[in-house]
Parts: structure tokens; sequence; C-alpha cells
């Protein structure tokens, strides 16, 4: 007691020389308070949305293929081709015909708000200046008349010019690596092995340690990281490669971001390389989505090509604001993940006898797949919820694509799962108390990559049951996050980790806890 007194007092003088120090030196408190770095603002410990959602009942249920993507408008130059968008719009991207100019309101400002250039926004309204005045009504464009602004594509070079182009001998491409790229061509390398790190950003650390370490063990033909680099480079050539993003691809970006098609680099000014923070969505909103579309062309490639956004913006520092169709991209040249049609293939596989298939969950962080004897994938796992535990053997049943998600708002049991023998045995539910609101219907989260599950949910099953469990192994809507957010659902992985180990499971697989 006595030492803890002396040790207050020694630093209530030192504290107290400090300010006499500053108050002599003319410096005020004010500035004092400035030198004291700020405490940086606590991160979300729940996904945006769900924070009164993870204390609810939830079930999985199949969404109709139908409903897989937004439909697009027909552009004059797509017209008659095959699969070429369809000419419906979906109700929650319709556009008003008119605008009232309101306080603040510049051209620039209502032409970015609605998906255009200040020309195209000036021509429609026989505008000869760049003054409004608040008040006045302004004529909005169809996004069909949008396209008819915009210029038709090059015309295709002429039969002679491309047997040109095919008689050219062009040198085989050299790549010169640094140790800037050498750490991304080695993600994508093992990504491309089924050894994922992760969100590929060109930063290796301890879980690219462990993806090389696996691969090493598994390949007896990768004695020295030198062998292995060669090897990457036979199987990848390049660590990058370029992606153009099409008109279609905004079947899969959150319907406000449809007039982004025709905004142009007139209009784009962010330079920051860091992905900005959007507003966080409510639950209000994430119920009302017909589809849990992404929110940005940004972070659409960026899962496309397995990547970190704010990696892939510090690639292409030179599109600016939000990406149109037709902007060009340098991203991983990993293969990308094609959310339109990831879901086309027969899942689950069929088994195999002569390949028996098991899997293994170590330490609630990663997921390895094994073919007899031998580790052919390895992919990032953790639990969406902080007290699922397992041991023991679990079982791959069947495959829910496109998931959606229900509920009626019923709390769930605060109790943990107990463990029973080799099984996790669900805790007895709690009443609810009488105040609590419970829906009388279903209400529910639609199905979409930024689904909670992702795009597909596993059912898993105890050892010998074809009874699923509430815990599936499913896909994410935060890739980046989590490992730090708590979500609704089970097991989940990265979409496209999830989209790759789906074709690895045979239903009957068993699934050991380490």
């Amino acid at each position: 007691m006595f030492v803890m007194k002396v040790t207050i007092t020694a630093m209530l003088a030192v504290t107290s020389r400090i300010l006499l120090t500053l108050v002599m030196t003319g410096v005020s408190s004010r500035a004092f308070a400035q030198t004291v770095p700020a405490v940086p603002p606590a991160k979300p410990r729940i996904e945006p949305g769900l924070e009164m959602a993870v204390k609810w009942k939830w079930w999985v249920l199949p969404s109709d293929e139908k409903n897989w993507g937004f439909a697009l408008p027909e552009t004059p130059h797509s017209a008659g081709t095959p699969g070429a968008p369809s000419v419906s719009i979906s109700p929650a991207a319709a556009r008003p015909d008119s605008y009232e100019v309101k306080r603040g309101d510049a051209l620039v400002i209502i032409a970015r708000k609605f998906g255009m250039e200040v020309n195209q926004l000036k021509a429609f309204n026989n505008l000869t200046k760049d003054t409004i005045q608040i008040g006045q009504v302004l004529k909005i464009p169809t996004l069909k008349e949008l396209y008819a602004m915009v210029p038709p594509p090059e015309p295709e070079p002429k039969a002679s010019e491309k047997n040109k182009l095919k008689t050219a001998v062009k040198p085989p491409p050299v790549l010169v690596i640094s140790k800037e790229t050498e750490s991304v061509l080695l993600q994508v390398f093992l990504d491309r092995e089924y050894f994922s790190t992760g969100p590929i950003d060109g930063d290796p650390g301890a879980v690219f340690e462990k993806a090389l370490e696996l691969y090493r063990s598994a390949h007896e033909d990768i004695p020295n990281t030198e062998t292995l680099r060669q090897k990457a480079i036979s199987v990848a050539g390049q660590p990058f490669t370029r992606y153009t993003l099409k008109p279609e691809d905004f079947r899969f970006i959150a319907p406000e971001m449809t007039g982004a098609l025709l905004t142009t680099k007139s209009a784009r000014s962010s330079k920051s390389k860091q992905a900005p923070a959007l507003p966080a969505q409510t639950y209000e909103e994430l119920v009302a989505a017909p589809l849990l579309a992404y929110r940005t062309p940004w972070e659409f490639v960026a899962e496309r090509f397995h990547c970190d956004e704010t990696f892939l913006r510090s690639l292409n520092v030179k599109i600016k604001g939000t990406p149109i169709a037709g902007s060009d991209f340098q991203v991983p040249n990993v293969i990308p993940f094609e959310v339109e049609k990831v879901l086309d293939a027969r899942l689950p596989p069929a088994a195999d006898a002569s390949k028996p298939v098991t899997a293994v969950i170590v330490g609630l962080s990663r997921l390895e797949i094994y073919q007899g004897l031998k580790l052919v994938a390895a992919m990032p796992l953790c639990s969406a919820r902080p007290d699922l535990r397992g041991r023991g053997s679990w079982t791959v049943l069947d495959v829910i694509p496109r998931p959606r998600l229900a509920t009626k708002q019923e709390q769930k049991t605060s109790e943990k799962p107990k463990l029973v023998g080799s099984f996790v045995v669900p805790a007895a539910p709690e009443v609810t108390p009488a105040s609590a609101p419970v829906l009388a219907t279903e209400q529910y989260l639609a199905a979409g990559p930024n689904n909670p599950l992702g795009i597909l949910w596993i059912n898993l099953a105890k050892a010998k049951s074809t009874t699923p469990l509430p815990y599936g192994l499913h896909g994410t809507s935060i890739p980046g996050r989590m490992k730090t957010q708590e979500s609704i659902g089970g097991l989940r992985m990265a979409n496209w980790d999830i989209a790759r180990i789906v074709r690895l499971l045979p239903a009957g697989t068993p699934l050991q806890w380490k």
C-alpha cells in the first residue's frame, strides 16, 4: 500500500511539472491536448446491420434461381446479341424523369447522382450555361436515352488486318520479378493450387506462411523456396493480369450503382487508395433488398479476383471514384470467381470410391481436404458464432445454392452448446418473454453474394446421421473481416473458396475436428 501511494504521488508530481513547464513556455492546454494521440474508434464486433439479428433464431431456405442477379436495360449495341442483358429494369433501379434543383445543388452533383456527364445533362435540357436555380426542374434521361448518347464501340478490324495480327510474331513475355511482386506471385500460385492464403494483398503473414508450409509438405517435388518460385512462374506466369468491367457485371452490383455504367472520368475525383467507408447498412435495408448484391464495382472486382479491396485500389490508382463498364483493372492472376455461373455445375459432386475424400477442420481456422492420404486443398475458415465448437466427426450432406435466411425474430438461447461425447448438442431453448417481439410470419434476408451465408450453404450432420445441424459450411459477405466480426451462420469461408471446396466434397464425406 505504501509503495502504491509513493508511485501515485510521483506520477502526480511529474504531471504537475509538465503542465507547469507548458504554462511557462506559453503552450496552451488545447495544444497540449492535441499532442496526445487520439484513441481510434473501436471496430464493429458484429457485421453491420446484424447487431440485433445475431441474437435471433435463423434457418436456411433455398431461393429461386431466376432471382440470381438484377435485370439490366438493353443497350443499342447489344440488341439481338445472345446473352445480352434483359430489357426489363429492376423496380429498385427505377429513375425519375425529372429533378427539382435544391439548395447546394450543382450540375456536376446532379449529373453524378444520376450517372451521367454534365454535358449530357445540359444537352438533354437545352442548357447553354452551367448556372441553375433553386426550384428549377431538370429533365432526367432514362438509361436507354443515356446509352444513345454514348459513342458506339470502335469497329472490329477487317479480316485482312486480323490476319496480319495473327501472323505477327510476338516475343514471349519476360517476367521481371521483384521482392514487391514475388509475394503476390506466390499468393496467386498457392491460390491456383487450392492452398488459399485468404484475400490476396501482397503482404505475407502467418496465414501465407502456413499455406506455404502445407503446400511444400504435400509436394515432395518442392525441396526449397527457389524451386517453388520457379514452379509458380511456370504455372501462373505473371503475378497480375487485366480485367475489363463489363455491362453485364452490374447484374450483381446494387441497383443504385447501375447509373455508374455511364459515368465518365470527368465525374470521378477520388484520389484515395483506401476503400472508402460506405455508410453502414441497417437491418431494415438488408431485409428490404431483393438481392444482397455487391455494393460497388470495386467490391465486385475484388471478390472476382480473390483480393483485398484496398490492395486492388492501390493497383489501379488511375481509376477514380466509381468504375464504369469498360474500366480496365490490373488484378491478381488467379482463376476468376464468376458469381454469375459458379453454381451451374452439379453440387455436390459424385463420390469416387477410388479416391475417398475426407475433410478436417483445424483449430477453427482452416479447412483441409484429403484424397486418400494426400492433402489436396487447404483454405482459411472461421466461425460466424463465438460459441460454436465441435469435436469428433461430422458428415457432409447436401448443398443449398443461393441460400436465403429466414427468422421470426425469436430470441435464441443464451446458453452455449454443450459437448456430449463426440457431438455438439444445442442447449435447451429458453422460453421467449411475452414482451419480446416475435413475428407472425417469416422475415427474410435475400440471396446474393453479400448474404451473410454467401453464395451457398453445405448442410452438415452428426456422424452416421442425416439430420442437418444448424451449423453449416458456407460463404460470407465479409471475406476480409470474417475473423474479426460476428455474423449469422456456422463455419464460413470466402465465396471464392467455398465455390471450389464444394466441388471436392461428395455427400457423405466425413468431417473431422482437430
